[in-house]
């Protein structure tokens, strides 16, 4: 009887929606919350140091890049001696503000150098690159990033799907109830 099934399926769906919706609420509390943070990360030093003047002079008359990531390196490691074996990961060049900043491969650390005089800065901790690999799950792995963001999307559609059908399958009953009680 139709009657019977629904109530049955109803069951199981709200058994289903429970679990997956404990999961996924404790991968969507650390997205939302590094979500919170990564909007926060120009405005809150803690969290990504602010990005220095240098002379805003024409590229031309900078440093190469190159001479830079050595003076980089060089002040890295003489404010921190641990970090001597630190690698240059990624340059960010930025020439309206005359600053180029160098981001180094382990433990996140940032100097910022005038690109035309090569003067230090900053050298400061960017903890805004570790919150974002937690945000997307990459700090994990590559493979646990894409099977928990794919988890997460067709998760939180189905979620939408069976609390949709959690909202209209009782109406759905009470309306097969009354159709029963007045035949």
């Amino acid at each position: 009887m139709a009657f019977d099934r629904l109530i049955k399926g109803l069951r199981k769906v709200r058994i289903w929606h429970r679990y997956l919706g404990l999961i996924l609420a404790s991968l969507l509390m650390v997205s939302a919350i590094t979500g919170i943070l990564l909007a926060l990360k120009k405005d809150v030093a803690a969290i990504q140091p602010p990005t220095q003047r240098g002379e805003a002079k024409a590229l031309s008359d900078w440093k190469s890049l190159d001479e830079l990531t050595q003076l980089g390196q060089q002040a890295l490691y003489t404010a921190h001696p641990d970090q001597k074996d630190n690698p240059a990961d990624r340059l960010d060049v930025r020439p309206l503000k005359g600053v180029v900043k160098i981001l180094f491969e382990n433990d996140n650390w940032e100097v910022q150098l005038d690109g035309a005089t090569g003067a230090v800065l900053s050298v400061d901790v960017r903890y805004s690159d570790w919150i974002e690999s937690l945000h997307d799950g990459s700090i994990f792995g590559d493979i646990f990033k894409l099977t928990a963001m794919n988890f997460l999307g067709w998760g939180v559609i189905i979620l939408a799907s069976t609390g949709f059908w959690l909202w209209y399958g009782p109406r759905r009953l009470r309306g097969l109830r009354w159709k029963r009680k007045n035949q």
